[in-house]
C-alpha cells in the first residue's frame, strides 16, 4: 500500500465532473482520468451523494473498469445524515458505494460532513464502529471524516476518536483566518493531533479562479504564465502534512492548466506568500453581509430557514461574483425546507442577531437572486 508521502499533492474530486446535459460526460471524464493517470496522479476523491451516485458510477467507468487496482488510491464518504431514518439504512450507504465504484476495498473512507447538527448521526447510528469493523476486515485501508464547522469541534471530535487515520478540512487562503470557516484553526487542530489532511475547496468552488481586478494582475506581474486557480492549489498544497489537495475539475483544459504546475510541484516562495497576503486583505475589504455564523437567528425560527447558510450563499455572489457556485451552496442549506421566500417576517432573527443585520429584508434579496 503506498504511504501518504508518496501520494502526489493533487487529488482529482469527482463532485463537478463535465455534464452532456442531465448525463456525465464519460468520455470527457475517462480523457480526464487517463490525463491524471499518464502524469503520475493517482488520487480520486468522491461520495456517496456527488451527483446523486452518477460520480461513483462515473469514477467506475472511467477509472476501476481501465487501470489495475493497485494503480490508484479510491476515497468515497458516508453521509449518515443525508436522508436515511433507520441504522440499517444508514450503513446500507458503505455497501452501496463499494458495489457502485466496483472494488473490494477502499483506499480511504470519510464519514462525510461532520460538525453542526449532522455528527450526531453517526453516533445515533453507530457509524464510528460499524466502519472500525470494515477497517478491520480490510474493507478500509484509512478511516477519517470531512468536516466543516469550527475548530474547537474539530478538537473535540478529535479527542473523542483517536483512532481516526487522517481529516479532510476546507483550506484556502481566503478562508484561512475566516471567522466562519476558521481553515487556520482546523489546520492547526488537526496538526495538533497529529493527523495527516486532506484539502478541500483549495479553490472555493471556484471563487478563486474568477477573482475581481486588481487580483489578477497582481498575481501576472509575479508569474504571467500562471493561473489564478494555481495561487489556490499551490498555497494549500505547500503546506506541512498534507497528503493531497482535492481539485474538483470540470473539463480536459482544467486538468490540464493544474497538471502544468503540480506535476513538478514548487511550494509557494516568500515573494509569492507576500502577493497573497495582500489578495487576502483585498478580498476583507469587498462588502459582505457581515454573518458570523452564530445561529442565534436560526434557533427560533418558526420557518427553520437557514440563514447562516443562505448569507453564505449571498456572500460567495457577493465577494467573488460566482453566482453559480453559490446557487450550488444555495440549494445545498434550503434541501430540507426553509428557502428564504418562506420568511413570513416575524423579526425574532433580527432580534436575536449580535450584528444587527437586517435579516428580512437580506431574505428578499436571496429569494430574487435564487429562486
Amino acid at each position: 500500500m503506498m504511504s501518504f508521502n508518496e501520494i502526489k499533492k493533487l487529488g482529482f474530486g469527482f463532485m463537478r465532473l463535465p455534464m452532456n446535459g442531465s448525463e456525465v460526460d464519460i468520455e470527457q471524464t475517462k480523457e480526464m482520468v487517463d490525463l491524471f493517470m499518464e502524469r503520475g496522479f493517482t488520487y480520486f476523491d468522491t461520495a456517496y451523494g456527488y451527483m446523486e451516485g452518477k460520480s461513483e458510477e462515473a469514477l467506475k467507468t472511467s477509472l476501476v473498469d481501465r487501470y489495475p487496482r493497485e494503480s490508484f488510491q479510491i476515497a468515497t464518504k458516508l453521509p449518515a445524515w443525508y436522508g436515511v431514518k433507520t441504522q440499517e439504512e444508514a450503513q446500507n450507504m458503505f455497501w452501496t458505494s463499494l458495489k457502485r465504484i466496483g472494488v473490494e476495498y477502499f483506499d480511504f473512507y470519510l464519514l462525510h460532513n461532520l460538525g453542526e447538527n449532522r455528527t450526531k448521526y453517526f453516533d445515533d447510528f453507530d457509524i464510528w464502529n460499524f466502519l472500525a469493523d470494515k477497517k478491520e476486515q480490510g474493507l478500509i485501508k484509512n478511516l477519517g471524516f470531512s468536516f466543516h464547522d469550527r475548530a474547537h469541534v474539530l478538537d473535540e471530535i478529535l479527542t473523542k476518536h483517536p483512532e481516526v487515520d487522517f481529516v479532510q478540512l476546507q483550506i484556502n487562503y481566503a478562508d484561512w483566518e475566516s471567522d466562519t470557516v476558521e481553515s487556520r484553526k482546523c489546520y492547526e487542530v488537526a496538526r495538533k493531533h497529529n493527523k495527516p489532511i486532506v484539502i478541500m475547496e483549495p479553490v472555493k468552488g471556484g471563487s478563486l479562479a474568477n477573482l475581481p481586478e486588481p487580483i489578477p494582475t497582481m498575481f501576472q506581474d509575479v508569474n504571467p504564465d500562471a493561473s489564478v486557480s494555481s495561487w489556490a492549489i499551490r498555497y494549500a498544497a505547500s503546506l506541512d502534512g498534507i497528503i493531497t489537495v482535492l481539485s474538483g475539475m470540470s473539463n480536459v483544459t482544467q486538468m490540464e492548466d493544474n497538471l502544468s504546475y503540480m506535476e513538478h510541484f514548487k511550494p509557494v516562495t516568500d515573494e509569492e506568500v507576500e502577493v497573497i497576503k495582500k489578495v487576502q486583505k483585498i478580498l476583507d475589504t469587498i462588502p459582505r453581509i457581515p454573518c458570523t455564523d452564530c445561529k442565534y437567528c436560526v434557533k427560533g425560527c418558526p420557518q427553520s430557514i437557514s440563514i447562516p447558510g443562505v448569507f453564505k450563499a449571498m456572500n460567495t455572489n457577493l465577494v467573488y461574483n460566482n453566482t453559480q457556485g453559490a446557487r450550488n451552496t444555495y440549494s445545498l442549506v434550503t434541501r430540507r425546507g426553509g428557502k428564504a421566500s418562506s420568511c413570513i417576517e416575524c423579526g425574532q432573527c433580527e432580534d436575536a442577531c449580535p450584528q444587527h443585520i437586517h435579516i428580512i429584508d437580506e431574505l428578499k434579496v436571496a429569494a430574487g437572486i435564487f429562486e
